[in-house]
This record gives structure tokens, sequence and C-alpha cells, in this order.
């Protein structure tokens, strides 16, 4: 007979960055596929949040960059601190304590497709940021990337619009 403690749970994982619409992801994803078994849930849940590179963040190089390089990593990295820490937050306030966070630096494309293969996981699940066309063009999906490149169900979750009550 299996012994559940040592079987394998499949794996999830979130993506988060300090959006509203990617801590939305999570707690959607909390609320629909792990509270209602909390605390033995059926998923083991990896949260990944990509840290930009500084080089990156600054987008330039040349005069002037290896100056700011230094306030720009300390403030990348108390962005990832705050990301951790929230997450952590609203994963243990929904007793899901089965839950690991990582920060990877890099782009968060390649973060994410590497986080699924690393963790074989089943599904990866991203928040949707509802950019308009031009933007998505200039930036670049995640959700597109991943959709395409992730080798694993992709949920992608999108915080609905609040509707102003008149």
């Amino acid at each position: 007979m299996a012994n559940t403690e040592t079987e394998q749970k499949p794996v999830m994982v979130v993506g988060i960055d300090d959006s509203d619409h990617s801590f939305y992801a999570l707690e959607w994803t909390l609320d629909h596929f792990l509270v209602p078994s909390a605390p033995n849930t059926p998923f083991k849940l990896i949260v990944v949040h990509s840290k930009p590179s500084p080089t990156s963040a600054i987008g330039f190089a040349g005069p002037g960059a290896a100056d700011v390089y230094p306030f720009v990593d300390s403030d990348l990295k108390k962005i990832a601190a705050r990301v951790v820490e929230r997450a952590k937050e609203l994963c243990h306030s929904k007793s899901v304590n089965d839950v690991k966070v990582e920060v990877v630096e890099g782009d968060a494309r390649n973060v994410l497709c590497e986080a699924v293969e690393r963790h074989h996981a089943t599904m990866l699940v991203v928040g949707s940021h509802g950019y308009g066309a031009i933007k998505r063009a200039v930036l670049g999906s995640v959700s597109d990337y991943v959709t395409h490149h992730a080798h694993c169900t992709v949920m992608i979750v999108k915080k609905p619009k609040t509707k102003h009550s008149g």
C-alpha cells in the first residue's frame, strides 16, 4: 500500500512579481486548488519570483550605469524580499503550508519555463497583466511565451475588471 507521506505530489508552479495581478492569480489558485483540502493539499506548491537582473532593469550601459547599479540591485532585492514575504503570508493565512518560495534572477519567461523543468511541474500558473496590444508587443507577454514553451499545462488567471457600483 502506498504511503501518502512519501508519495510524490504533483507540483504546481505559480509565477509572481510585485503586481496585484500576480497576487490575484496566487490567491485564486490557493482558493480553487489548495484551500479546499488544506492542510493536506493535492499539490506541492512552488511560488517563483523572477527578479530582473540590475543590468536589464537599468536598461542601458555606459557612463553612469555603474553608479546606479548598486541602488538598482538593492531595490530589486528589497522588492523580491517583499514579494516572498507577501506570498508566504498569503499561503499561511489560508493554511497552505506545503509551499516553497524561490527567487530566481533572470527574465520571467525563461525563469518560469526552467522552474517547470527543474521541478517537473504538472501545472504553471501566471497572472494576466491585461496590457494593451502595443505594450504587450513591446514588452512581450510572459503568458503568451510560457503557453508556447512550458512543458506542462499553463493556466492564466485574469483579474476581473473592477465594476464601479453606481
